[in-house]
């Protein structure tokens, strides 16, 4: 007699008893319980037991670099008398700047607004307020306050110190470590986790199988 080991899969399925029955054979079939997880195994499967963690990595270095926004702020009755006070005052502002080392490259206009000036109570245009701003660079942050000073001689009372920051001018190399310092910590990280993991207990039971054979004998007449 011949043994069917692979059903089709349109008339057999996991957990059900029997198999295919064929005239004059045996059909034999695996029987097992309906409440087993069933597992895809597919070639797109790829999932891996594994541990995640993760570093964090700081360096830390002293800024040598300061950039400093400086404004002009002028009024007058006309617009045209306020762009002129201001144009005035801020070209004496960026020589300065220049003269005390900034380069023009390091030099940029950041702000340029014209706006009415109007009465509270009755909402009358009175005159009009040009500001403009330049954001100024420098590599030599102990320079920084007579730049300031000077400034303030240039512009008079029209000058305003409106914002100061200091930063590193190239923080690659101090990237890269805290890069490389992040990498080892997760990797001591998950060097702990993988040695205080218990092992995973697993018990394998027992597992019924049952075969049902349907046999056809021929009877001469």
């Amino acid at each position: 007699m011949g043994q069917s080991l692979n059903g089709d899969p349109d008339e057999a399925q996991l957990g059900r008893c029997g198999g295919p029955r064929a005239l004059g054979a045996a059909a034999l079939a695996g029987c097992s319980s309906g409440n087993e997880p069933v597992t895809s195994t597919g070639a797109g499967s790829t999932s891996l037991p594994g541990i995640t963690t993760r570093g964090l990595g700081t360096v830390t270095r002293t800024p040598d670099t300061v950039t400093v926004v400086i404004g002009v702020q002028t009024r007058a009755q006309s617009a045209k008398g306020a762009l002129d006070a201001n144009t005035g005052k801020a070209t004496a502002l960026i020589d300065v700047l220049k003269s005390k080392g900034v380069a023009a490259a390091d030099l940029q206009t950041s702000q340029l607004s014209a706006n009415p000036t109007s009465d509270s109570a009755t909402g009358r245009i009175t005159g009009y307020e040009v500001t403009n701003q330049v954001t100024a660079k420098l590599h030599d942050i102990g320079a920084a306050g007579g730049l300031i000073d000077a400034a303030g001689e240039a512009a008079g009372d029209a000058v305003r110190l409106q914002q100061l920051a200091f930063l590193i001018d190239d923080d690659s190399a101090s990237r890269a470590q805290a890069r490389a310092d992040a990498v080892r910590q997760a990797q001591a990280h998950a060097k702990q986790m993988a040695d205080a993991a218990a092992p995973v207990p697993i018990e394998p039971g027992a597992q019924e199988l049952a075969v049902m054979v349907e046999v056809v004998y021929a009877i001469d007449q």
